[in-house]
């Protein structure tokens, strides 16, 4: 049996001169008080019944709740995190205002042990980031990730944020 797979579309935009990635504050009660390692390109589990890239486009839609914006997918490759997932991620240049997001939901017992489920936003909050604040504040595997699109786009790694965190 293969392990768990995900694919997800990293946003990012140039902005002063300095690119920028969008990424995603995971939601629900495990992850609401961290913000160093908290963060996630939007993605999303995938079976052999789905390609890789249409997984991609979807989850960015139910994570996001828009839809993908138009433009050329840039294949950044996948990376494996702590857990044996295996992430493959795709860039594509373009905006959107994370005012705008709408993110899904999913439901887990809570407080554990309680018998209670609850219902989470898959994500809290959405937000534009320069390439080295995002590495910090990803999952740590993702990281990786940031430096392939640097490679690939010749995209410049600093530069200050327009948005700041909203924590």
């Amino acid at each position: 049996m293969a392990g768990k797979r995900s694919a997800g579309i990293m946003l990012f935009r140039t902005t002063d001169g300095a690119t920028e990635v969008l990424i995603a504050h995971m939601g629900g009660p495990l992850w609401s008080r961290k913000d160093a390692g908290a963060w996630s390109i939007p993605k999303g589990e995938y079976t052999d019944e789905e390609t890789p890239e249409a997984a991609a486009r979807r989850e960015f839609q139910e994570e996001l709740g828009l839809p993908v914006p138009d433009g050329e997918l840039i294949d950044l490759g996948w990376i494996k995190q702590s857990s044996g997932k295996i992430v493959t991620v795709w860039a594509l240049a373009g905006d959107l205002d994370p005012a705008q997001v709408v993110p899904g939901t999913f439901r887990m017992e809570w407080p554990r042990g309680s018998g209670v489920r609850r219902e989470f936003p898959e994500i809290d909050r959405v937000a534009w980031f320069d390439c080295d604040t995002a590495r910090r504040k990803l999952v740590r595997a993702q990281a990786a990730l940031i430096d392939a699109l640097v490679t690939r786009v010749g995209a410049s790694a600093t530069g200050t944020t327009r948005r700041p965190d909203a924590t």
